[in-house]
C-alpha cells in the first residue's frame, strides 16, 4: 500500500459516494438495517434458557449487549466484504487508485457509511433496549464506546481480508459464514461463555470478536476485573494486527483473472 495518511476532505467525499451506493442496494440496506433486529429476539429467546445470574435483568443486559455484537457483524463485516467485492469486481477501487487518494483512504472512506450505520443502531439499541427491557442503561459508558469503535476497526479490517478469497458477491454470503457462526456462538452472544466446559470456553476467548464482546459487557454491566479487561483488550489489539497484515499482504485492488 501506498502512503498512509488519512485527508478529511477524501474521506467524506469517498465515504459519501459509497453511502449513496448503499442507499441505491437496497438487499444490502434491508439486510443492514433489519437483520440486527430480528437477531435481538432471536438471542432472547436463546439466553432465557439459561439461568443467568441477576434474573431477568441479566438476560435482557446480555440480550441487548449481544445485540450490539450482531449490529457490528451484520452492518460492519458481512456489509463491507460485499461493499469491497463489489466496488473491485466493477473496477471501482481500481479507478480510485489512479487518482489522488491512497489506500488507506479509500479503505477508511469505504467504511464511513457502515460505521455512522453501525453506531446509529447501537445508539437506538441502547435507549430503546434498556428502556423496553427494563435493565440499567450501560454503567461505564465510556468503556462501551470505545469497545465498540475498537469492534468497528477489527470487523472492518477483517471486511477487507475476507475480500481478498471472495470471488463474487454471491459467494460473500459463503465466505463470511465462518466467521459469523464462530462469533454468535463462540463470543458469547447466543451461549453465554460462562455456561461453556472450561476447555472450550478457554479456546473460545481467543476468538476475533470475544475480546470485543467481553469489554462491551464490562461497558454496560460496570463489572469486570482489570486483568480480564486487559488480556480482552490484548487480544482485540493481536487480531487487529493480524488483520492489518492481512489486508497490506493479500487485498486485491483488481478483479480475480
Amino acid at each position: 500500500m501506498n502512503t498512509l495518511t488519512l485527508k478529511p476532505s477524501r474521506l467524506f467525499a469517498l465515504g459519501r459516494s459509497e453511502l449513496t451506493l448503499l442507499v441505491r442496494n437496497r438487499a444490502a440496506l434491508s439486510l443492514a438495517l433489519l437483520m440486527p433486529l430480528a437477531m435481538v429476539f432471536g438471542l432472547k429467546a436463546s439466553l432465557s434458557q439459561y439461568d443467568l445470574e441477576g434474573g431477568a435483568a441479566a438476560v435482557g443486559e446480555a440480550t441487548l449487549t449481544g445485540g450490539i455484537g450482531m449490529v457490528l457483524i451484520l452492518v460492519v463485516y458481512m456489509n463491507l466484504v460485499s461493499a469491497y467485492v463489489a466496488r473491485r469486481e466493477e473496477l471501482v477501487l481500481k479507478r480510485l487508485r489512479t487518482g489522488e487518494a491512497n489506500d488507506l483512504e479509500i479503505l477508511a472512506g469505504s467504511t464511513l457509511p457502515s460505521g455512522v450505520l453501525a453506531l446509529t443502531q447501537v445508539a437506538v439499541l441502547v435507549a430503546a433496549g434498556a428502556a423496553t427491557m427494563d435493565v440499567r442503561t450501560p454503567q461505564n459508558p465510556v468503556l462501551l464506546l470505545a469497545a465498540v469503535l475498537a469492534g468497528f476497526v477489527l470487523l472492518a479490517a477483517m471486511a477487507a481480508a475476507t475480500s481478498s478469497f471472495t470471488r463474487n458477491v454471491e459467494s460473500a454470503g459463503l465466505t463470511t459464514l465462518p466467521l459469523f457462526l464462530a462469533s454468535i456462538v463462540g463470543s458469547g452472544m447466543f451461549v453465554p461463555i460462562e455456561m461453556m466446559p472450561e476447555a472450550v470456553a478457554s479456546v473460545c476467548e481467543l476468538l476475533p470478536l470475544s475480546g470485543v464482546m467481553e469489554l462491551v459487557r464490562a461497558g454496560w454491566t460496570g463489572t469486570g476485573e482489570a486483568y480480564d479487561l486487559m488480556g480482552a483488550a490484548l487480544t482485540t489489539l493481536a487480531w487487529m494486527v493480524i488483520t492489518v497484515f492481512a489486508v497490506q499482504r493479500w487485498f486485491r485492488w483488481e478483479p480475480r483473472r
